[in-house]
């Protein structure tokens, strides 16, 4: 649909055939405010808008069609604390509350209670303030001050003019004006849509300043600072890592102000963080009811660190899932895996797991969750085998089951799928002919325990790890035994990879992980996550970055991604990767929280001989930095740490670092910046500090400038630590994580005795 660049049909979607159904409410200025069970009650009157002439007027119940029509409503919005640095505010129809505890997105920490408020009234409105007498909300009930001269246009609306302060001393003001002239607004401050005689969604804006700079919102392909963009978040299949598209969207963003915003909801959400209005960060929330917690902290790590205590913090992986995980698109047999790690072992390229990807069934993506006997004759005994050579399994699956595979008839007559009351449209990225008849209902106990049952042999019989593929997309006309499609559809990832991880926790202990695509509030709870299917390209690897620095501010610890690249350009399945990109892209690999080669062509470096020893170099490193990565892991589940970090969280003060997208922390101590072009040379804004380069060992001083034009050989990238900074590294080299003796683990410092790579205790079997 062509933009108009009008709040009233881009955001409102009031040029929209079934429009006609829409009901827009606007708050007005509340009249009653009183102080309940702790809460703030705000009864708060809306008025009745009139589209005419592509303006919105207030109703006028004599000119409404009926007569009758009422043009003024009330609803009761809710104001509560959890202690010093979150503030709920919650609008329904009827005053009744949500139910937390029926609400899987929820996982509260159990330092989450609410806290009293209490209120009293001002000479502008009223002021409510916790215990310890810090005002953390207001509200201004008085009319504007106008200066009398002319009537030619009307005097504005009584309006929803409001403050939250997540934090002493933060606040965070509603909009209560934004137009041009009364009737042209840009942005509501509050309100809601009604058809069909029920609320079917609702707005708000917050006051965006002039340069205030947004972050998150999931696993967001684009630029580090979101201001400017109008964004939905709709769980879709994402087909690459360059478009709005998004495999994981998550209703929580970050400002530069300090604050954070959840909107805990399943339904979906557009956002316009100071786009159809530069004075607004707005929402339109598909939902009956608005939910919003507002975050504080002093830190941007703090609020994410409250986010995670809302709706928890991510568990934490096994060691052997640091190791190198190698994959395609796909191995169809145990013999030719038994040939990769071979050829792995024989190479020298340390690794740790084999991923089977949609080829280990009877048939090639007809998931049935069953080897093939033709193939994997003896699973039980291949899966022993592949341990005893120090090589973990990883199985695809998808949530979605084919008409003639093992368990359709059980399924359908079990109702453990939702019954499609029209075809299946297409997953997305289905790069098969098999046809899907329906997605395993989650919201089916039932449904849930047979799934989970499947999982359960498949772990049991030594499987180490379950790909939960898909779960972005769901057929919108099933009939879903326990929540509506418009509820379900965000929601969905979250209760497949609930299912998975919990039974893979049950059968596994502290050895449980999944490798999942889909997100959204909660998945980060259930590692690991990966950017989905990118492209095998600079632009594939620049994407890959912004999502996984949009993901970590967004709640998400551990994050990884395809090297190098899922998709060749331009064949799909047959243009192999240039070795440079294999290489650069290894480099990001290793500077990630999780490494696996996977892609619709072979992945494997000896595939690749003309940079095989470099490969070979870097993997030494990755196993080096293992005992960093098992410190900075444990670190990411009990912080609002992730393990790859914009600068943002070390340098939230520099509006440089908001606009930064290709470089980032890996861990408290590397900051690192990939390199995506075949010249080697890339600009590195180093902040405000001392820095010392890791391979020379240079020391540097930095108020905050650009180091222009470095260039660097193939075999290296930048990569600059603190002063100081002292990391436990593995100083051996290994073949896998089961030969590592963690009484070897050492110290390497960067002090002044640091003299660089090659004359550390790395530098003697690592040749970068």
């Amino acid at each position: 649909m062509k933009k108009t660049n009008r709040f009233v049909f881009d955001f409102l979607d009031q040029d929209a055939p079934d429009a006609e159904k829409d009901i827009i409410w606007r708050a007005g200025t509340p009249g009653s405010v009183i102080q309940a069970d702790g809460a703030v009650h705000v009864s708060v009157p809306f008025v009745r808008q009139e589209l005419k002439n592509m303006f919105l007027f207030p109703a006028d119940s004599a000119s409404l069609p009926d007569g009758k029509t009422a043009s003024l409503t009330e609803r009761d919005v809710v104001v509560r604390s959890y202690g010093d640095e979150i503030i709920r505010v919650t609008a329904s129809e009827n005053g009744v509350l949500p139910d937390d505890s029926a609400n899987p997105m929820f996982a509260c920490d159990s330092s989450i209670s609410q806290t009293p408020l209490s209120v009293s009234k001002t000479d502008c409105g009223w002021v409510a303030k916790d215990e310890a007498g810090a005002v953390r909300f207001a509200l201004n009930t008085a009319k504007p001050e106008v200066s009398e001269w002319s009537s030619l246009q009307p005097e504005p609306p009584a309006s929803f003019t409001a403050s939250v302060f997540p934090e002493t001393g933060k606040e965070v003001p509603f909009v209560g004006y934004d137009a041009f002239f009364p009737h042209q607004s840009e942005s509501y401050s509050l309100g809601f849509v009604e058809r069909d005689g029920k609320t079917d969604r609702w707005m708000y804006s917050l006051k965006a300043f002039p340069s205030e700079k947004y972050a998150g919102t999931g696993e967001r392909f684009a630029s580090m600072n979101l201001a400017g963009r109008t964004l939905v978040l709709e769980n879709t299949d994402g087909l690459g890592n360059n478009s709005n598209r998004c495999y994981k969207n998550v209703p929580f963003y970050i400002s530069s102000r300090g604050y954070g915003v959840l909107i805990m909801t399943s339904g979906h959400v557009r956002l316009s963080l100071a786009a159809i209005s530069t004075r607004a960060a707005q929402g339109l929330v598909e939902d009956d009811g608005l939910d919003l917690f507002f975050i504080g902290g002093k830190t941007l790590e703090r609020i994410v660190y409250n986010y995670r205590r809302l709706t928890g913090f991510p568990s934490d992986v096994p060691v052997w899932s640091y190791g190198t995980w190698m994959a395609k698109m796909t191995y169809f047999s145990a013999d030719e895996t038994r040939t990769v790690v071979q050829k792995m072992r024989e190479g020298q390229f340390p690794l740790d797991v084999i991923h089977l990807d949609t080829g280990w069934f009877k048939t090639d993506w007809k998931c049935e969750w069953t080897f093939s006997k033709e193939r994997f004759p003896d699973p039980e005994g291949y899966l022993k085998e592949m341990k005893e050579k120090g090589v973990r399994v990883c199985l695809w699956q998808l949530p979605s089951i084919a008409k003639d595979t093992l368990y359709y008839e059980e399924a359908k007559n079990n109702r453990y799928f939702a019954p499609p009351k029209a075809k299946l449209d297409a997953l997305g990225s289905n790069f098969s002919d098999v046809e899907f008849d329906g997605n395993i209902d989650f919201t089916n106990p039932a449904a849930t325990k047979w799934y989970q049952g499947l999982l359960e042999k498949l772990l049991n019989m030594g499987v180490s790890a379950i790909k939960t593929d898909f779960g972005e997309v769901i057929d919108p006309n099933a009939d879903y035994l326990n929540m509506p499609y418009k509820k379900l559809h965000n929601m969905y990832s979250l209760l497949y990879q609930k299912a998975a991880f919990e039974v893979s926790r049950r059968v596994k202990g502290k050895d449980a992980l999944i490798w999942a695509r889909a997100g959204w509030i909660g998945c980060q709870r259930y590692p690991v996550h990966w950017s989905g299917d990118c492209a095998s390209s600079w632009d594939g690897m620049a994407g890959a970055i912004r999502g996984g620095l949009h993901a970590g501010v967004s709640g998400f610890g551990f994050w990884s991604h395809d090297v190098p690249g899922f998709h060749g350009v331009p064949s799909f399945m047959n243009s192999k990767p240039d070795d440079d990109v294999y290489i650069r892209w290894t480099q990001f690999g290793v500077f990630s929280s999780h490494l696996r080669y996977h892609g619709s062509y072979s992945r494997e470096p000896y595939e690749y001989p003309a940079v095989a020893p470099v490969v070979r170099e870097w993997l030494k490193l990755r196993y080096a930095l293992i005992p960093y990565l098992i410190e900075q892991g444990k670190k990411c589940t009990e912080s609002g740490y992730p393990v790859l970090r914009a600068l943002i969280f070390h340098h939230e003060n520099d509006p440089i670092c908001w606009n930064i997208d290709d470089q980032f922390y890996f861990g408290d101590v590397f900051m690192v910046a990939p390199i995506m072009n075949s010249e080697g040379i890339r600009d590195v804004y180093l902040p405000e500090g001392d820095w010392v380069d890791f391979w020379t060992g240079e020391r540097l001083h930095s108020e905050g400038r650009w180091l222009k034009n470095m260039k660097y050989a193939l075999s290296r990238l930048p990569v600059y630590v603190r002063p100081n900074a002292k990391i436990p590294v593995y100083p051996e080299t290994v073949s896998c994580t089961d030969e590592m003796d963690m009484s070897k683990v050492t110290a390497l410092v960067f002090d002044s005795f640091y003299k660089g790579f090659e004359a550390s205790v790395l530098g003697k079997h690592i040749s970068l």
